[in-house]
């Protein structure tokens, strides 16, 4: 039970006519949230609660301007947010907004720095890479601090269907909104990410450029916008199937992969870290020409986050870290790329595996255990980020 005490005397609290529904401007149904709750009310609001799945977790008084904004902490996973806004006379209006998926609040986008290699991960990427049977490539890089690893990570590897995102990118840049929820285009990109589905794949690159072909130099001219310069879409999917040392990125071993689509660990997890950029209003994504906004990403990365897909990325984490991310593979080349959330922010990381043996679920162990370890090691800088600014603000004797 919550008590809710009110200055009467205060003619801002008084009723002003009806009592009306709060306006949500934040967050939007099929986005993902930071956690960032914000909008408007009517005149004589006097009180708002916020409610996130039936709970409170947020209350306080709109601004003079009849504004209000919380900062909430949100589970991963879908929610449905509520706010209630309560006049002096008791009575309230309510409006809801979901599906929304929640992401860590410190994971939300800052500003950009260099990257810097950490020598820590990047041995041990080198070593979980070198035991792997087969050509292997990884990328690894925090979003925050832009501290990483790699190992051949601008060595070319059968894209598979890791690029898909980059076709989900240019569908919405084309479409200049957001598609329906229900619409052709909503169902498409949802069987295309979600499902991997290469029909979907080929439909939307046809819708896109008249064919498959056509779509995707459409979608290539998009990726050579975004400096993306490793990654090419050769037609469509076959049916059935600084001051400190900035991270390495070069080329260890190169797989024969003959012709067609191809991209590398480097460039996979320069897509995603720029749709994530892009959910916060920042990076290169949102100056393409037409439009990609940030609603645009926040969408698209609500579809990721329910990639059908386990067992890669996310294999040793807790179900309770959500991992946007976009597999691919083929019979000799297996991928997973994304964005692994924990409580302490983000992380991009991007796998490749190659073996003209065959590929199998030795990708997705390598994939999962590259994952774990960089999460332990950002855990740990994490700690001694915070103890080092503890003994700093420590009065000395």
């Amino acid at each position: 039970m919550i008590a809710i005490a009110l200055d009467l005397a205060d003619p801002g609290f008084l009723p002003r006519g009806p009592l009306r529904r709060p306006a949500i401007v934040a967050p939007r149904p099929r986005e993902v949230s930071y956690g960032r709750i914000a909008g408007t009310v009517s005149a004589g609001t006097a009180f708002l609660l916020v409610k996130v799945d039936g709970v409170v977790r947020a209350q306080g008084s709109p601004t003079r301007r009849r504004r209000f904004r919380f900062d909430v902490p949100l589970p991963g996973r879908d929610v449905r947010v509520r706010v209630v806004a309560l006049d002096a006379l008791g009575n309230r209006r309510a409006r809801s907004v979901g599906p929304v998926f929640g992401l860590p609040g410190s994971a939300r986008p800052v500003g950009t720095r260099p990257t810097t290699e950490d020598a820590t991960l990047a041995r041990r990427v080198r070593r979980l890479a070198r035991n792997y049977v087969g050509t292997a490539a990884v990328y690894v890089e925090d979003l925050r601090s832009r501290r990483g690893a790699a190992w051949n990570a601008r060595a070319r590897f059968p894209a598979a269907s890791t690029v898909k995102v980059a076709i989900a990118v240019e569908v919405l840049r084309v479409l200049r909104r957001r598609p329906a929820a229900g619409s052709n285009l909503s169902r498409l990109l949802r069987r295309m990410l979600v499902y991997s589905d290469n029909a979907a794949a080929n439909s939307l690159l046809t819708w896109i450029g008249g064919s498959t072909s056509g779509g995707a130099a459409r979608v290539n001219t998009m990726l050579r916008e975004l400096g993306i310069d490793d990654t090419y879409l050769y037609g469509g999917y076959i049916l059935g199937t600084a001051a400190a040392r900035p991270i390495p990125v070069r080329v260890d071993e190169q797989p024969a992969i003959g012709l067609g689509k191809y991209t590398t660990a480097h460039d996979l997890a320069r897509l995603h870290r720029f749709v994530y950029l892009a959910s916060g209003g920042r990076g290169p994504a949102l100056r393409l020409p037409g439009t990609f906004t940030s609603r645009d990403a926040r969408f698209l990365m609500w579809v990721l986050a329910h990639v059908d897909d386990p067992g890669k990325l996310d294999r040793y984490l807790a179900a309770s870290i959500p991992v946007l991310h976009k597999a691919g593979w083929i019979s000799s080349a297996r991928h997973d790329a994304g964005i692994v959330f924990w409580r302490g922010g983000a992380f991009a990381a991007a796998v490749m595996t190659w073996n003209t043996a065959g590929v199998g679920t030795s990708s997705d162990v390598f994939a999962g255990r590259v994952a774990a370890t960089s999460l332990d090691r950002y855990r740990q800088l994490r700690r001694d980020e915070s103890a080092t600014t503890a003994d700093s603000s420590s009065p000395t004797a």
